[in-house]
């Protein structure tokens, strides 16, 4: 692509499509900014565009989104793939970008600023030293634009710092950027610090001054989470001092009017609390002696800040660290006074508990948000959470003093409800969010809490303070306290009885059916949770036939649930079906002939627009599963299942819905695998396209994808020959096996392939399997490739004969078998996993020794007794998880940039791998039998020529199978 103007207006016509709200003119245009994509150019083409100052400022925008989307897929060069970048557009945007974003208008230098660092996490420092350089010659500039820009840049930068492991290698990218960042940043903020008294008087200059101040604490924050740097170590004063007067400097005229949202002033006042929390934590010794006046200024800033929401993160941060100090053993005296305790615990604690105005807002008006904050642990930023971790902390070492404040506050609490229930429902809101958050000491998320302290009877309270809350007939009535009184039985659920927590469940159930978003999708959640639940004896709490009473009204309110309004895509209530049906089991057999339409028929409506990840797994996983019951019930059902999904699945593989297309290849499998005879036609009819080599592009569809090859080849080989197809399945395996990622399924293939093809028609295409495989054991050698080459020669042993092996081996180098043995068996037989594989490399290594006269020659025979030995040893000695210095271990990065289509295992889709040598119960008892054929006195002979501990267990398999050493 040429940097035309022509193609610039070509561009932008097809990015002002993508913004249109009809799909059958956005999709197609979406499909062509893919298409030439990685053509040379085009990057820059959308950074000309971004920078045209005529060209409308929402289709510049809309270019510095595709541009920044354009980098997150394709600037990291992933392993075994194409560099999908030209070098040429690498270096040029790297030229271009860092001054296109400074002097870009805001929404664009936003998009580019978050793509610069995305290119920095892969190039910088060593593919990009220049970008600090480059920054901080900005500083100079004056123009807080431009500063602003750069600062930006430099948390966006260096955030990652907050959550990277420690490593060798992000030290040195530390110290690298501290050498050329820390001083500049510094003098940044003093000198910013000091044009707060310059403009003063100025309102617009002061927003923009303390704005910057605001980034520069988050930058500061980065660089100083993983260690404390020396630089700050030395100039702490300098930062803390400027700290402490940013937390108590008043600006009156800097307070945000808007009730929810907060103002540049407590965006800053929030992060400094941050920042010298994070000192208290990890830097106490050398914060020490500034900490008393910051505790003293973040008691007054508690005591006088207000309870809009708008100071909720400040709150938040400032209880946090209170809490981090009260948690230091050289600060606890500060809190042991009981006047102190019940200082904090009526002015700051019990204060940010209280259920506001603003929360019953969100409760109404935006109840995924309230849930997400609630349930999910991700209310990190509010004032409950932050309270609660405060009461956590100070009832850990004063739970005695604790326990008796809280005592009376929460029995006032309650009396002041009973006096009247409608007006006064906030007091027993927050007696029992006071009640949940003091009572758990020990919290998973798979069993909620697990440690209680002793404030009040857990059992006693849920029978006197929550069952009649979920007792009421009218299920709309009182919302919060409902949403309490299930979220109360949910967190509990691992300490209170057993009949008390299964007795909620007709309670819980009734609650799916509430007006209230929070209501039922808290129900819901809570019987996903209880039925997860396990008995001492590990089976499930909630038995089968419990489950089964109240199956009719389960099911029933559930799917009623998912036709309200806004819930119809609530992955809470198609995780709660997904559930149910997985306790039913067979009890849910005679409703889904009922049930199965409405799963499809949801199917049906999200294909169109897929948008919620979690609810369309749990929707697929529950398709899975229904599938499963039913055809172990009555395998003929498998054809109905492939009637009703067809359909949909076509369209799906048609309209290249790529976050659905992983998901329809597990259940095609697993229908598949269901066959009892061949494949069908329709099937069939498919297979051509899944060799496809545009389908193996995408990382999410390989396995998935690879275990529907793997099906056809197992029920269809006749089939596949008949279609002349053999050769696009090796392609396939070609494809895997150079992949250091993907090897492993190249090889699961190859072991289908070579149980269900005939040698014959194999054998032309053998030679070149075999060095296709020692060509990559020579190039990239990896622990994982050898166990999996270990695997395929067992089962091509097994299959063909020991013999057929060593001499299609011999055929690529004379001897080379040799080589084999003592560098791929005798190293690493020990490392081989997983039973059905350890099983068959046993088989197949032990007819080496006893099925192949070539062993017993020259000059293999001078391996076997050392190949003996190391069989024995297989057997006898736990596994090796030891792995080669040549692996490359990779942690996956966890992208935040929003849904990806990926590969997600469906657990109900699976299917056990089955036992390829069903009739082989004993390996040791298949050695000791094949070693009783060979001739006299050899057996004798092997015995004296391997260590004794092998010797001993080798005469302990042959005396079990009945055979003498003469």
């Amino acid at each position: 692509m040429e940097l035309t103007d022509d193609n610039l207006i070509t561009l932008s016509e097809y990015l002002k499509q993508t913004l249109n709200p009809d799909v059958k003119l956005r999709r197609p245009a979406e499909k062509f900014l893919e298409s030439v994509e990685l053509n040379q150019n085009y990057p820059l083409l959308l950074l000309h565009l971004v920078d045209k100052a005529e060209v409308d400022l929402t289709i510049r925008v809309a270019g510095a989104i595709a541009f920044k989307n354009y980098v997150k897929r394709n600037w990291k060069i992933e392993e075994d793939s194409v560099n999908k970048i030209h070098q040429q557009d690498r270096d040029a945007i790297k030229k271009l970008i860092v001054n296109l974003m400074l002097h870009s208008p805001e929404g664009i230098q936003k998009q580019l600023s978050d793509a610069v660092s995305v290119i920095g996490r892969h190039d910088f420092p060593e593919r990009w030293p220049e970008l600090i350089d480059q920054m901080v010659e900005k500083f100079g500039t004056g123009d807080f634009h431009i500063i602003n820009g750069v600062l930006h840049t430099a948390h966006s930068l260096f955030k990652r710092y907050r959550y990277e492991f420690k490593s060798q290698e992000l030290w040195t990218e530390i110290l690298y950027v501290l050498k050329r960042f820390a001083a500049p940043l510094t003098d940044l903020f003093v000198a910013t610090v000091n044009l707060t008294q310059t403009h003063a008087n100025d309102v617009n200059a002061l927003k923009i001054i303390y704005n910057s101040l605001t980034i520069i604490c988050k930058v500061f924050y980065s660089l100083n989470y993983q260690d404390l740097p020396e630089f700050f170590e030395d100039n702490m004063a300098t930062w803390m001092t400027n700290f402490h007067n940013l937390l108590v400097v008043q600006i009156p005229a800097l307070q945000s009017d808007d009730e929810s949202e907060a103002g540049v002033i407590e965006q800053l006042k929030s992060q400094v609390c941050d920042n010298v929390c994070l000192y208290a934590q990890k830097y106490d010794e050398e914060f020490g002696p500034f900490l008393p006046q910051f505790v003293t200024a973040i008691w007054n800033l508690l005591t006088s800040t207000g309870a809009q929401t708008k100071y909720d993160g400040l709150v938040s941060n400032a209880l946090s660290f209170l809490a981090t100090v009260a948690d230091r053993s050289q600060y606890r005296s500060l809190f042991q006074d009981p006047a102190t305790l019940s200082s904090i615990c009526e002015k700051v604690i019990i204060p940010n508990m209280e259920f506001r105005e603003s929360d019953h807002e969100l409760f109404e008006d935006n109840p995924e948000e309230y849930i997400r904050r609630d349930i999910e642990g991700s209310d990190v930023d509010t004032r409950r959470r932050a309270a609660c971790d405060l009461v956590k902390v100070l009832s850990k070492y004063f739970e005695d003093k604790i326990m008796e404040i809280f005592g009376s506050y929460i029995d006032a609490m309650l009396q002041k409800y009973v006096s009247n229930p409608t007006q006064n429902w906030h007091s027993k809101d927050a007696a029992i969010y006071l009640v949940t958050s003091s009572a758990s000491k020990g919290q998973t998320q798979k069993h909620g809490v697990t440690a209680t302290s002793n404030l009040v009877p857990l059992p006693q309270f849920a029978a006197q303070h929550i069952e009649p809350e979920l007792a009421r007939p009218e299920v709309n009535e009182l919302p919060v306290l409902k949403a309490d009184a299930i979220k109360f039985i949910m967190i509990f659920r691992s300490v209170l009885p057993r009949e008390q927590v299964v007795g909620s469940l007709p309670n819980i159930i009734r609650h799916l059916v509430a007006v209230s978003p929070v209501i039922h999708s808290y129900a819901a959640c809570a019987i996903d949770k209880i039925l997860c639940l396990k008995a001492p004896d590990n089976t499930a709490l909630v038995k089968t036939e419990e489950i089964a009473v109240i199956s009719e009204v389960l099911l029933n309110n559930l799917f009623a649930a998912t036709d309200m309004p806004g819930a119809e895509e609530n992955e809470y209530i198609m995780k709660a079906i997904m559930r149910s049906i997985a306790a039913l089991q067979d009890a849910v057999l005679p409703y889904l002939a009922h049930l199965l339409p409405k799963l499809t028929e949801k199917l049906n409506v999200v294909a169109k627009n897929p948008s919620r990840p979690n609810f369309n797994h749990y929707l697929f996983e529950t398709l899975s599963l229904c599938i499963k019951i039913v055809c172990k019930a009555r395998p003929e059902a498998v054809s109905t299942f492939e009637t009703v999904l067809f359909p949909t699945f076509q369209k799906i593989l048609q309209e290249d819905i790529q976050e659905f297309i992983p998901y329809v290849f597990q259940i095609l499998a697993l229908l598949l695998e269901l066959q009892t005879g061949s494949v069908p036609e329709s099937y069939m009819a498919l297979f051509p396209c899944l060799l496809a080599p545009v389908l193996f592009e995408r990382q999410g569809n390989i396995h998935p994808l690879n275990r529907l090859l793997q099906a056809f080849v197992n029920h269809g080989a006749q089939q596949i020959m008949a279609q002349d197809k053999i050769s696009g399945l090796l392609g396939v395996f070609q494809k895997l096996i150079a992949s250091k990622t993907n090897d492993v399924e190249g090889f699961l293939l190859m072991q289908e392939i070579i149980q269900h093809f005939p040698p014959n028609v194999l054998e032309p295409f053998m030679k070149q399997v075999f060095i296709l495989l020692f060509q990559r054991l020579s190039s990239s050698k990896t622990t994982k490739f050898v166990k999996n080459l270990i695997v395929f020669f067992s089962y091509y042993t097994i299959q063909y004969g020991a013999n057929n092996l060593i001499s299609i081996i011999d055929t690529i180098q004379p001897q080379m078998f040799g080589m084999v043995v003592e560098r791929v068996l005798l190293t690493d037989l020990q490392k081989v996993a997983g039973a059905i594989e350890r099983k068959v490399t046993a088989v197949g290594v032990s007819n080496i020794l006893i099925d192949c006269p070539t062993m017993l020659k020259a000059p293999y025979n001078a391996y076997y007794p050392q190949l003996l030995a190391a069989v024995i040893e297989y057997f006898e000695k736990p596994q090796d998880n030891s792995e080669s210095p040549e692996d490359n271990v990779q942690f996956i990065e966890i992208d935040d940039s929003g849904y990806q289509a990926a590969y997600s295992q469906l657990a109900f889709a699976k299917n056990p791998k089955p036992d390829p040598l069903p009739h082989i119960t004993d390996v040791r008892l298949h050695l000791a039998q094949g070693l009783g054929k060979l001739q006299p006195g050899q057996l004798s002979t092997l015995l004296g020529q391997i260590p004794e501990t092998n010797a001993n267990h080798l005469r302990a398999y042959l005396q079990t199978a009945g055979i003498s050493v003469a």
